[in-house]
């Protein structure tokens, strides 16, 4: 689905194991090993000291051919295909199926080769068979989800992480605004930030899109805020409600004394406070205001809104 020209970018990983590729491509190692061996579909190079890489035309081929092979495409069949063949048979089944498992595929690709092009091409097809919240749903959450295993597994680096969260955040993005003229005349606004030194926000970016959908007047802070700066808010009039959302910060040994303070500056107000992500389990055990309210997933807190 792309050509093999390698993009030249600094700290780039540039070779993979194949346990990189099985985390990636989800196919076995001992599967990889029989295509190379039986089907000669890759041809990993040696270091000095004979172990075994890839590279990232490699990663390439294998998600192609994974790719032809769940669409019925028999791997002694691609075998006998040429490189060319099996770069323009996989792009025409990402733009004409446009399934779940076939878009994540190509989003893996756009993201390991630095493709916008492919990952935009790939998101409008899908729009033609999806609305953004199915696709967001369908396909951006099980992706990130894979992408927070591969990031576990040392397979990802930074600017990997860092070039696709870029493009889903743009398109969250670009579908807030058009909903900002939908905005019901409310006495309450939402206030969306992220704690000082947190910076996954594509979480926090999808529920402000979910509640401007829903007609609430929401004020997107964004990330790394220090929590002082929710003082200028408790002066208004109109009812406050702050969503905030915890990936990696506050580091466990510091989150206790976080809540304890929201719980200071929320103890004499009636506005509400609410935590979602996978760190409030650490604070459960803590008696907070009963107008400070957690929940575990984003998921989970907009079954309620």
């Amino acid at each position: 689905m792309l050509n093999t020209k390698r993009v030249k970018l600094n700290n780039i990983k540039q070779d993979f194991t194949i346990k990189d590729l099985e985390n990636i491509s989800g196919i076995k190692a001992h599967t990889i090993r029989i295509w190379e061996k039986r089907y000669n579909l890759l041809e990993p190079k040696r270091t000095e000291t004979n172990i075994r890489y890839y590279t990232p035309e490699d990663l390439t081929k294998l998600l192609n051919i994974v790719l032809l092979n769940t669409n019925n495409y028999k791997i002694s069949k691609i075998a006998e295909m040429s490189e060319e063949d099996i770069i323009l048979k996989s792009r025409e089944l990402a733009f004409e199926t446009a399934t779940d498992n076939e878009a994540i595929n190509t989003f893996k690709l756009s993201m390991f080769q630095f493709d916008k092009i492919l990952f935009n091409n790939s998101y409008h097809t899908l729009l033609h068979k999806k609305t953004f919240r199915e696709i967001f749903k369908d396909v951006f959450i099980p992706f990130l989800e894979h992408i927070g295993l591969l990031w576990h597994t040392d397979t990802l680096l930074p600017a990997h992480e860092h070039f696709i969260s870029n493009l889903i955040a743009q398109k969250i993005q670009i579908n807030t605004e058009k909903l900002q003229y939908n905005i019901n005349d409310t006495n309450k606004t939402y206030v969306l930030f992220l704690p000082e030194n947190e910076i996954h926000e594509l979480g926090l970016l999808y529920l402000n899109y979910e509640l401007v959908l829903r007609g609430f007047h929401t004020v997107y802070l964004g990330q790394s805020l220090p929590l002082n700066n929710l003082n200028y808010f408790l002066e208004s009039k109109r009812e406050i409600c702050f969503i905030t959302a915890l990936t990696i910060q506050p580091y466990d040994d510091k989150i206790d004394d976080y809540f304890k303070e929201i719980d200071t500056i929320m103890a004499n107000t009636n506005n509400q406070f609410i935590a979602t992500g996978r760190k409030v389990e650490k604070v459960r055990h803590l008696k907070l205001n009963q107008n400070i309210q957690l929940y575990d997933s984003i998921r989970d807190l907009l079954k309620v809104l």
